[in-house]
């Protein structure tokens, strides 16, 4: 091939890539609709309520980004799916957007051929087991059978600390967590494992959440955010910066209630005012209205405010912020700047 030809090739290439960079976008605006992945039902993070209506932490990050970019939090379309089935869900283009309490993995971000936008929740793996089985720690687990999801980080962390504690166990694979539920209550199980937020979220369903202990140990980093696809850069953005504006809305003191008064006219605060679009031209960089932050903030609230109402200690969840608290609280949560 000449270097002509290899000109003309490269420049088709990045004529391609550019096109494909704004496919998901023009897609979802001509839609009129955001295809959504989330799980096949985890009580606090996505489940249908009694109506059928979708709610919980990872729901209300797709409504957050179905009203920055079209203007309406509810034109969503919720896509459940297992442990097995997400990942091919995103690459096929039958979503959008994993919004599924899924980890941030070396292997899904460049094998994969997957980009994560970020992390909303800081996790760790655990495992829950009845409470009268008398067990205290998991090294106790020897010799027991664990239900545990296929298709997931888990089943592999599941491995490796018993491997590495030199102790026996017998999986028993489930495809969802409601599965896991049943099979874990019916005793086909001794203990359950998954992330720790999953096991609060799984025993707050129970008859008695008191019969069932959560054991201390956390045996991994499972750091869960959502993800889209490779070469869709501009789409990307989109979500990153979406979840970026929720968690600086905290910091900045911007809620559901307040985001309508303080967008209405420029106030003091530079970095307040380039979020909420009354000053410079954030949102037209990334192809969106300049109040896309404001109609993300105002779809649920803020990132605190989210947390709060869906999985929170005053939520049968119960689960504190530990690692998820602000930075300026001790914890990991922290948005680059906007400007």
């Amino acid at each position: 091939m000449t270097k002509k030809m290899l000109l003309g090739a490269a420049a088709a290439t990045g004529l391609m890539a550019g096109a494909a960079s704004a496919a998901t976008l023009d897609d979802v605006k001509e839609r009129g609709t955001l295809n959504c992945g989330v799980s096949t039902g985890l009580v606090g993070f996505s489940a249908p309520d009694a109506s059928g209506t979708w709610e919980g932490f990872d729901v209300a990050l797709c409504r957050a980004i179905a009203a920055a970019v079209l203007g309406d939090a509810s034109a969503v379309e919720f896509v459940p799916l297992t442990g097995k089935t997400r990942f091919t869900a995103l690459a096929s283009g039958e979503i959008d957007v994993l919004s599924r309490n899924t980890t941030w993995t070396f292997s899904r971000d460049n094998d994969l051929k997957f980009e994560f936008a970020g992390v909303n929740y800081y996790d760790g793996q655990g495992f829950i087991v009845p409470r009268d089985l008398g067990v205290t720690s998991a090294k106790d687990l020897d010799g027991a059978t664990v239900c545990v999801q296929t298709g997931t980080t888990t089943e592999l962390n599941l491995a490796d600390f018993f491997r590495k504690n030199n102790i026996s166990y017998e999986p028993v694979p489930i495809e969802t967590n409601g599965e896991a539920q049943q099979q874990y209550l019916a005793g086909a199980c001794d203990a359950y494992t998954t992330d720790a937020s999953g096991l609060a979220a799984t025993r707050a369903t129970f008859e008695d959440p008191s019969a069932h202990v959560i054991l201390p140990e956390i045996i991994s980093k499972e750091p869960l955010g959502p993800l889209v696809r490779h070469g869709d850069s501009e789409w990307g953005d989109i979500v990153r910066w979406t979840l970026n504006a929720l968690i600086a809305a905290e910091e900045l003191g911007v809620t559901s209630a307040n985001v309508a008064d303080m967008a209405s006219s420029a106030g003091d605060s530079p970095e307040i005012n380039r979020l909420l679009g009354t000053e410079g031209n954030l949102g037209e960089m990334i192809g969106l209205d300049a109040n896309w932050a404001v109609n993300a903030i105002a779809a649920g609230g803020n990132y605190g405010e989210l947390f709060a109402k869906n999985i929170g200690e005053e939520t049968p969840i119960g689960l504190s912020r530990g690692l998820n608290a602000q930075w300026t609280d001790g914890g990991l949560m922290y948005s680059p700047p906007f400007r």
